[in-house]
Order: structure tokens, then sequence, then C-alpha cells
């Protein structure tokens, strides 16, 4: 044993089951290219750029929050 505790690693069963509802259509969630204990957002295809989604379910937060 190296005495490092094991690093929790974000799961779909960790996501609440209204942001897997309210992803779009050519949107999901995969292991991040940041940090692969979380979970990313990734496109299956390109977005054009100002395309909107919606709607928001949640609590916003300030960058600084996140």
């Amino acid at each position: 044993s190296t005495g490092e505790s094991p690093v929790a690693v974000e799961t779909l069963d960790d996501v609440p089951e209204h942001v897997l509802r309210g992803l779009p259509e050519d949107v999901r969630l995969f292991p991040s290219a940041v940090d692969k204990t979380r979970l990313g957002v990734w496109a299956t295809k390109s977005i054009l750029k100002g395309k909107k989604f919606g709607p928001f379910v949640g609590d916003k937060k300030k960058r600084s929050q996140v």
C-alpha cells in the first residue's frame, strides 16, 4: 500500500436525471480530457457558432464558484 487514498471518479450515476434529460441531441457526457476523474461535455458533431439550446435547469453559478 502506498498510503494514498483512492481517487473518486465521477460516473453517469453521479449525474442528476434532469441533467441527462436536458442534454441536446448531439451532446454527451464522457470522461473529461482535462481531469480524468470528472465527466466532460462532448459534442458528437460540430455545433454551429451561436447555436442555442436549453432550457437551463439547475442553479446558476458564478465563474468563481465552479
